[in-house]
């Protein structure tokens, strides 16, 4: 089949990455063509659930110094999109303060707030039960409050980039899976089950699925999958209301046994709270095996936290359903971003992300792999997060 298309840009992947770097690539002028194997707008991957946690605070000085490049870049997005998109309510990191988690630690990120100038009010475990309604926690735990964090909008995201990148021209193929790349010197050829495309550059956005493409070129990212349950449910009081909270505990046998919360949220008429556990067991083969349906184990452990420790919340959940977590191997790295040279030929025209926690960094993101594919670098410091960087069983 002879190639029907020409673009200075291709993006695999149409979810919240792929729309931004589309939206980003067309408002400096590229021909761009978005590749999704599903619908958009389409909650098969790693997008689901409505919101996701806004935070400043990382325990990599690194991370923290994206997250305060990426806030200009948010108020710039909702003034195009002419929408709210985070909402200012709080975020809570409390527990051991100590525990290395794969969130970070409360007392490192602490210290890299103070470095950094980062206002936060450090709090005491009967504080938090009086400020925010827990009951019975370890005495103990500690943590901190930090007023800019609070939840993103991830369905307004999604439709504000996609609205950006169509009225910029992009073209955008929903349902239309890509099979095979094939970088050479001048670009890439993109074979999909509808047509051949050429991208002068190629940037692959399609999370879990990345391997499937990156395999039969001779590379292969260090990423694990895993469906995690997410819960809904009832305030038992109707005035009770939480930051985006995170409780930071020792790992059991079992599990991680850490938990987060969102209070209520400020765009939705749902009088329901979701929240979760963050477990990092049993991975999936890949992005096909996820099921819709949590570990009945996980649910119960996050009822039985919630029934000792908030007493504004019925524990019995009234929603259940799982998200897809594409995370990297190695825990340190957090991100998979940079180009592909030197992991496959021609890897100069292909730019990566996968993995990790990124919708916080949705239009940076989408930044920088523009500034890659255009100009070859960015100003921003991603230099760890390079897939070409060795990892850290390589080491």
């Amino acid at each position: 089949m002879g190639i029907t298309s020409s673009f200075d840009l291709i993006v695999v992947g149409g979810g919240p990455i792929g729309l931004s770097t589309a939206a980003e690539a067309v408002a400096r002028g590229q021909r761009t063509l978005v590749l999704e194997r599903h619908g958009f707008f389409n909650e098969n991957n790693g997008t689901s659930g409505a919101e996701r946690h806004w935070r400043l605070q990382y325990t990599q000085e690194d991370l923290f110094q994206l997250t305060l490049a990426a806030r200009p870049l948010w108020q710039r997005l909702e003034s195009l999109a002419e929408r709210r998109l985070i909402h200012s309510i709080g975020s809570l990191w409390f527990g051991d303060v100590d525990v290395d988690t794969n969130e970070g630690k409360i007392s490192e990120t602490a210290r890299v707030m103070d470095k950094l100038d980062v206002r936060y009010e450090w709090l005491r475990a009967k504080e938090i039960e009086r400020r925010y309604g827990f009951e019975a926690l370890p005495g103990h735990f500690e943590g901190f409050f930090q007023p800019d964090g609070g939840t993103i909008d991830v369905r307004g995201t999604l439709a504000a980039l996609y609205g950006l990148a169509q009225a910029g021209g992009c073209a955008l193929h929903g349902d239309e899976r890509v099979i095979e790349l094939l970088p050479g010197s001048s670009g890439v050829t993109v074979r999909t089950d509808r047509g051949t495309y050429h991208g002068d550059k190629v940037v692959l956005a399609n999370g879990g699925s990345i391997n499937e493409l990156l395999g039969p070129l001779g590379a292969r990212l260090d990423i694990k999958l895993y469906e995690m349950a997410l819960v809904s449910l009832r305030r038992r009081d109707e005035t009770a209301d939480f930051p985006f909270w995170f409780v930071f505990q020792q790992p059991t046998e079992e599990d991680t046994n850490l938990f987060y919360g969102f209070g209520r949220n400020p765009w939705s008429p749902s009088e329901l709270v979701r929240l979760g556990p963050v477990f990092e067991v049993h991975p999936l083969s890949g992005a096909a095996q996820v099921t819709g349906r949590p570990d009945p184990r996980h649910v119960e452990r996050l009822g039985s936290w919630v029934g000792r420790h908030l007493p504004a919340l019925d524990p019995e959940p009234v929603h259940t359903s799982t998200c897809l977590a594409v995370l990297p191997g190695d825990p340190e790295r957090q991100f998979h971003l940079g180009s592909a040279a030197g992991l496959v030929p021609h890897g100069e025209n292909l730019l990566l992300y996968s993995s990790g926690w990124g919708f916080k960094f949705v239009p940076l993101l989408g930044r920088v792999l523009v500034d890659l594919a255009v100009d070859g670098h960015t100003e921003y410091d991603i230099s760890r997060l390079s897939p070409a960087t060795p990892q850290e069983a390589d080491q």
